[in-house]
């Protein structure tokens, strides 16, 4: 199930989200060439990826900002841009540019904080922009609730697109990340935790802005 588009149209231009997006696919290419090479991508992880066991023993508390901006491959930056694409322009104009910033860097450190509590010993390094997103994502659930989103659906041969309103998409995908949380292993390769850290995240921070617009009445 992946979302194609959403049916809530932005006041201004989301430049923080466009940058975000651009420095996302920056260093995905500055890196592309490691992907090849196991020894070179080790030795970047090993510098820039959140290793939790690193940070334990009081190195590396950095990663928690730069392994945000790193990815394991193309699908992995190409699903995550995505999701970004659609859910952080409406996020961005409506906290306006500099705050909806700290927003996505705080959300991303906090999902980062929550995967690290999992297991403060692990040396499986975390990347990705995800953690920071679903902060971004669980802002939208409170804000646009009944917002329409078109998700493409794909079992086996069958493709189709649907309408569903927001709350139905964000709140299946949470319920499938809390599943995958408790049922994951280290060797499962998605940092489950960080998706749920980073979306109650965007929750809470959004939430005064969400009762200061008028909270049901909003919606």
């Amino acid at each position: 199930m992946f979302p194609i588009r959403d049916h809530n149209p932005s006041r201004r231009p989301a430049y923080v989200t466009y940058c975000i997006m651009a420095l996302n696919i920056a260093v995905f290419l500055a890196m592309l060439p490691s992907y090849s090479n196991n020894q070179a991508l080790y030795d970047i992880y090993a510098q820039w990826a959140l290793v939790p066991a690193r940070v334990s023993s009081g190195d590396g508390s950095y990663t928690f900002i730069t392994s945000m901006f790193m990815h394991a491959g193309f699908m992995h930056l190409a699903g995550n841009m995505l999701f970004l694409w659609i859910f952080g322009d409406n996020l961005e104009d409506e906290m306006g540019h500099g705050k909806y910033l700290g927003f996505y860097l705080f959300c991303g450190v906090a999902a980062g904080v929550a995967q690290f509590m999992t297991g403060t010993t692990s040396r499986v390094p975390m990347v990705g922009a995800s953690g920071a997103i679903a902060g971004v994502m669980g802002a939208y659930l409170l804000l646009y609730p009944k917002a329409k989103i078109d998700i493409l659906l794909i079992f086996i041969i069958f493709f189709k697109v649907f309408t569903v309103p927001a709350w139905v998409m964000l709140g299946i995908w949470a319920v499938l990340q809390l599943f995958g949380g408790i049922s994951a292993t280290e060797a499962g390769g998605v940092a489950y935790m960080a998706h749920l850290g980073g979306f109650v995240a965007g929750i809470i921070v959004v939430y005064p802005r969400w009762l200061a617009l008028g909270g049901r009445a909003y919606w």
